[in-house]
């Protein structure tokens, strides 16, 4: 055989093909081998995608399916003739353990990474039939496997590679049970779930099936020792005898590969299946893995059937004809749902779950001989190999009808298990909800029913007709479920129509519980109390959860016409209709709950709506209630804190209206009128006489001006209702303080009036203020002593004496401003000693007043002596005297002396520099004057603008004032100066 350069397979199908549905189940390919082939294959083995392939010349041939162009040629240590031709292989599921058996007896084993095969000199003369391997995880040793010999006997070895010459690479080997039926034609060894010290053997032979479940020993060390020989010697094995002994028929044990990886959501039994192929058919069924007893064996056969040969049909002779004889199986592998057989050239498929042939097909032309079919249990690949090819088994989909059988044999949960796509999957629905109805099994009927399309109005009928109100809720329930959201006609429906069979059923329970009375069903009161209960829950989750396609109204009086207040009011606060809630319990005066939905609500409408009611009943709480919603418009709060005011004659100090405004005022801060006005006019209208409490508000806000209040109409208010403190504090507030004092005079308020005759910061104003109170006292007290004269002398005296003392607090009266006040019969006794004073008071006046005018003639004397002064000071001017500023002579040009500081400058030096140190104003000034000067204005007007400019410039000295105190940050050196000047 020579390799083409192109090595490899072709593979026989693609991804995208084995996803059609349209196609096959199975579909024989052959595959194309790129490579030439100079013998025969005579012995295959397959897995984890790796393809073992033994040729006749005693070559090994091992590729990797996933790259095909890579392929490992190995040749044995011996030619064919010495050690006979290669008999069979045996490769771990894994691929990483090769074990080759030869006609003559010899054994090699190969591992995956190696390309050397060892010889398993303790192996040497064993017919090898079968190779249980360890169930455990891959690793660089077989680890602990059973060997199945041609003589019936079963050995335990433990094979690792060794690199020592001396070492043999099987650690032990021990013959462990002996069949005596002959060769052991398969074995297996399975672990059972959590149980690690607990396996499980079967041994085939061609009669007989074992099957053995047991505690292993445990060896010092791994390989060191049996550890089946414990399970053997104590077990007693489970043995399945062939219905038929037919001799040199072949034998063989399979189980299923490892589930598939696919993309649907089934969930596949964790337990595998087995097949045993003797003369009398294939027995199949599960390999269960509990209970882990001696009992588990019987279980498992006895749930096992077997399939006949004679149930296969015949092959057609040449001539057309069956043949009247019937060769034996060849070979068998296990799918995950089928049983593929190799017959007279044929690949023939058995589902396992009804035996139904599902694919016979001829494969083979006649005397082509086949070497193996086998599987792939890792990666699911089925393998047909002749002597001169390769084919692929290629299974597609082989589950699709799988939900038929188990609906044919009524297992619903399994056909719904294995369903695909919405009409399988209501077919199962359908057939299940007919099945449970025949029962009785109404509930679970309505579960299924509610999950297919079997006719709405059949299945209402049907419950409504059998008197199963729960199971009709039930369906209704599952079925609406399944609606769409565009589907709103029919929600709508349902939901409305469930509403009626909950109450119905509620009502059914507290009629029972009310009489207690047992239902018929013999369910105690107790067990009612708690079967409503639940149904009180089942209805707040189905309102919580569909109240979306409850109509509100309908809804309403469904639930009110039978009488349900508790499901009433729980419908009403899943949707958020606490407008419903709230009226219901005011309806009913219960003022406690309807405060207790208003704690939870944040719509500030609902606590406008609802303000009035509950203010009358209960307003403190209310308030409690408001004062923790500071979001609230207090605005719109109004019209219930007047109708309360109006409505409760109560002490101001508990009005509540008057609590939550002032809340409002000085917490909130609201400057909004309209809450101080409603204020003032509750404080105002209150029938209490007191006016503190308006009084310390009004004094309040005069603290902050200016006011919130509309002083206006607080203004009308309190004069409405007699306020006269409050009204004479507005006016005041105002700036009228006239008005406030003669409203304070006019209601005799003589403290009041005093206070506010103070306050004006004009003397005018005060003292004419003054003159009123005065005159009131005066008034007053004249009455008094009218009324009293010629009885009580001194008491008028005393009176008037009164008046005369409180008209002291204001030092802008004089006694002469307060004499046409006395009415005319005033003795002038009474207050002779005020006069006097006041004459007394002038008198020191008037002195003061001449002492004042004596200095003013002497000030007028002194300043004429400095004007004459003036006029005869002078200055002299040296002729060499220079100008201050530029330095040059000052008798050059135009120039100003200081007479006081003799400091001479020229006129243009004196001006620039006067500019220089001038603020803008005069800066401006000066230049203003300059350029009138300049344009040749004449007469008294240049004149005049002269003298001003002079005046502006020689006002004073600028080396004597401010002016030289404003060049000290001037550096002594300017841009202009030679420095070299100031150099040391």
């Amino acid at each position: 055989m020579a390799p083409l350069p192109e090595a490899g397979y072709v593979a026989a199908t693609s991804t995208d093909a084995l996803a059609d549905p349209s196609l096959p189940i199975f579909n024989v390919e052959r595959v194309q081998l790129k490579f030439s082939i100079s013998a025969d294959f005579v012995a295959a083995q397959v897995a984890n995608n790796v393809l073992i392939l033994a040729l006749s010349t005693g070559r090994i041939l091992r590729i990797d399916l996933d790259s095909p162009e890579d392929i490992d040629d190995i040749d044995l240590p011996k030619k064919a003739a010495e050690i006979g031709l290669i008999r069979r292989m045996f490769l771990d599921p894994s691929a990483s353990h090769l074990i080759i058996n030869t006609t003559l007896g010899e054994n090699y084993y190969l591992h995956t990474q190696s390309r050397q095969p060892r010889v398993l000199s303790r192996l040497k003369g064993v017919g090898i039939e079968s190779i249980a391997w360890n169930p455990s995880l891959p690793t660089a040793s077989t680890r602990e496997i059973l060997i199945g010999a041609s003589d019936g006997n079963i050995y335990e070895t433990y094979i690792e590679i060794s690199n020592e010459f001396y070492r043999r690479e099987e650690r032990y080997l021990k013959s462990i049970y002996k069949i005596q039926e002959g060769p052991v034609t398969g074995l297996y060894i399975d672990l059972l779930p959590a149980l690690p010290d607990i396996r499980r053997v079967v041994i085939g032979s061609r009669n007989r099936l074992y099957h053995l479940v047991g505690r292993i020993g445990r060896a010092g060390s791994e390989g060191s020792g049996s550890i089946f020989t414990k399970l053997f010697e104590a077990e007693t094995p489970t043995i399945q005898e062939s219905s038929q002994s037919a001799s040199g028929a072949p034998s063989a044990l399979a189980v299923s590969p490892d589930p598939a990886d696919t993309s649907s959501n089934v969930e596949h039994d964790a337990d595998r299946t087995f097949s045993w192929l003797s003369g009398g058919g294939i027995l199949h069924g599960t390999l269960q893995t509990a209970p882990a007893n001696p009992n588990l064996g019987h279980q498992i056969f006895s749930g096992s059937k077997n399939f006949e040969r004679s149930r296969i049909p015949p092959a057609e002779s040449s001539n057309g004809r069956q043949r009247p004889t019937q060769d034996p199986i060849e070979h068998m592998a296990l799918t995950q749902w089928h049983i593929l057989c190799l017959i007279e050239g044929r690949i023939v498929a058995i589902n396992k779950l009804n035996e139904q042939i599902v694919y016979d097909q001829i494969v083979l032309e006649r005397g082509q001989k086949a070497v193996s079919l086998m599987a792939d249990l890792k990666k699911n690949t089925f393998w047909l190999i002749t002597s001169e090819g390769i084919f692929e088994v290629v299974v597609t989909d082989e589950d699709r009808d799988a939900w038929k059988i188990f609906l044919e044999r009524q297992n619903f949960d399994a056909a719904l298990k294995y369903a695909r796509g919405m009409s399988q999957k209501d077919a199962v629905a359908t057939a299940s909800g007919d099945y449970l109805i025949k029962k009785g099994q109404f509930l679970e009927a309505a579960n299924v029913y509610g999950k297919s399309s079997k006719a709405f109005e059949q299945v209402a009928l049907t419950f409504i007709d059998q008197g199963e109100n729960d199971a009709l809720r039930k369906y209704l329930l599952t079925k609406l479920s399944t609606y769409n959201k565009s589907s709103i006609m029919q929600r709508i429906m349902i939901a409305s129509w469930l509403i009626e069979l909950f109450m119905s059923k509620l009502n059914t329970l507290d009629d029972t519980i009310t009489t207690k009375a047992e239902l018929e069903e013999n369910i105690t009161t107790t067990e009612t109390k708690d079967e409503l209960k639940t149904i009180r829950g089942q209805f707040q989750d189905f309102v919580n959860k569909y109240k979306g396609d409850l109509d509100r109204k309908t809804t309403y009086e469904i639930i009110s016409s039978h009488g349900r207040e508790q499901e009433l009011l729980s419908y009403a606060t899943s949707i958020n209709d606490y407008n419903f809630v709230l009226s219901y319990w005011i309806q009913r005066e219960r003022w406690t709950d309807s405060l207790n939905v208003l704690k939870r609500q944040t719509d500030p409408s609902i606590f406008y709506k609802y303000s009035s009611v509950l203010m009358t009943h209960v307003p403190t709480e209310l308030v409690d209630v408001l004062t923790r919603h500071p979001d609230l418009n207090p605005r719109n709060l109004i019209p219930a804190l007047l109708n309360y005011s109006n409505d409760n004659n109560v002490p101001i100090a508990q009005n509540q209206a008057a609590r939550y405004l002032l809340f409002c005022i000085n917490q909130l801060n609201t400057t909004d009128a309209a809450i101080h006005n409603t204020l003032i006019s509750i404080y105002a209208a209150h029938p209490s006489s007191s006016e503190s409490a308006l009084l310390s508000y009004l004094s309040t806000q005069s603290a902050n001006p200016p006011p919130s209040y509309d002083a206006d109409f607080a203004l009308r208010l309190c004069i409405q209702h007699s306020r006269i403190q409050s009204c004479v504090h507005i006016y005041s507030l105002m700036g009228q303080y006239t008005s406030a004092v003669t409203l304070a005079l006019k209601h005799n308020e003589i403290e009041l009036a005093s206070l506010i005759a103070d306050r004006p910061s004009g003397p005018s104003v005060r003292k004419k203020l003054w003159l009123a109170v005065a005159k009131k006292v005066i008034s007053q007290n004249s009455s008094t002593s009218s009324a009293a004269l010629g009885k009580e002398g001194e008491e008028n005296k005393g009176s008037i004496k009164t008046a005369l003392e409180f008209l002291k607090r204001c030092p802008l009266l004089r006694i002469e401003d307060l004499i046409p006040f006395f009415p005319d019969f005033v003795i002038i006794d009474d207050f002779k000693d005020e006069i006097c004073a006041a004459l007394e008071s002038y008198s020191q006046h008037i002195d003061a007043l001449k002492s004042e005018m004596d200095d003013s003639a002497a000030t007028a004397e002194s300043i004429k002596a400095d004007i004459v002064g003036l006029d005869k000071r002078y200055a002299i001017v040296e002729p060499g005297e220079s100008c201050r500023v530029c330095g040059l002579p000052l008798l050059s040009r135009q120039f100003f002396v200081f007479p006081s500081c003799q400091h001479g400058f020229h006129s243009d030096c004196l001006g620039r520099k006067v500019l220089e140190g001038s603020g803008l104003t005069v800066r401006g000034r000066i230049r203003e004057l300059q350029g009138s000067i300049g344009r040749g204005v004449g007469g008294r007007r240049r004149e005049r603008e002269v003298r001003e400019l002079d005046a502006l410039v020689g006002k004073e000295c600028i080396l004597c004032n401010d002016f030289a105190i404003k060049m000290i940050e001037e550096p002594f050196i300017s841009a202009t100066d030679d420095r070299n000047e100031w150099a040391v």
